[in-house]
């Protein structure tokens, strides 16, 4: 995977233009002079988070005993979840109706909706499979997150702009291209299976 294709799965898994309904649904009974700081501090967070799994990915792999192999299956598994839930929306959204009206801080904005399990389980799987190119993957997240951080941003914009059936058609798109990213990790993880045996 080159770095280009990276920062473009990245994105996708991210899912910015289909998050921006649950922002602001999230944000709405934040007062409004506070949902850009909150939005900003949440980005960063998240970024922080993505950033360590990065460069610590391969050291967690090894401290709990897990393969690469192990990383890419269940990586593929949670992004084609994560893909099929886009494409097949619940009633009650992924947050649930139980969402109480404080300031939201870390979960549920920070993660898991930008830094979800599916783009973590991503970034090791890169740290891992290739660590020397670990500057590239440095840049192709800087380049997915900062792309996300600028729609997220102009989420009411771009509400207005598309509309909820017009963000629900992309995102149902996003997913059906997740879906096939998701079935490659699995291809390439259960190959590189029969390659061990």
């Amino acid at each position: 995977m080159d770095t280009y294709a990276a920062a473009v799965t990245l994105f996708l898994i991210m899912d910015p233009l289909g998050n921006i309904p649950l922002f602001l649904s999230i944000l709405s009974q934040v007062p409004e002079q506070r949902r850009r700081l909150i939005l900003i501090r949440e980005l960063l967070i998240a970024l922080g988070l993505m950033l360590i799994f990065l460069f610590s990915g391969p050291a967690l792999l090894k401290l709990l005993g897990l393969s690469t192999e192990a990383v890419s299956i269940s990586g593929g598994i949670i992004l084609m979840i994560i893909a099929i839930r886009m494409i097949f929306p619940s009633r009650g959204g992924p947050m649930g109706d139980d969402m109480d009206d404080s300031e939201p801080l870390i979960v549920p904005l920070a993660t898991p909706m930008i830094a979800g399990p599916s783009i973590l389980a991503t970034l090791v799987l890169l740290a891992e499979s290739q660590p020397e190119r670990s500057v590239e993957w440095l840049y192709a997240l800087l380049a997915a997150w900062g792309i996300s951080a600028v729609i997220l941003l102009s989420s009411q914009s771009f509400y207005r702009i598309l509309g909820k059936r017009g963000l629900k058609a992309i995102e149902r798109l996003m997913g059906m291209i997740l879906i096939s990213i998701s079935v490659q990790m699995l291809i390439n993880g259960i190959g590189q299976l029969d390659l061990i045996r």
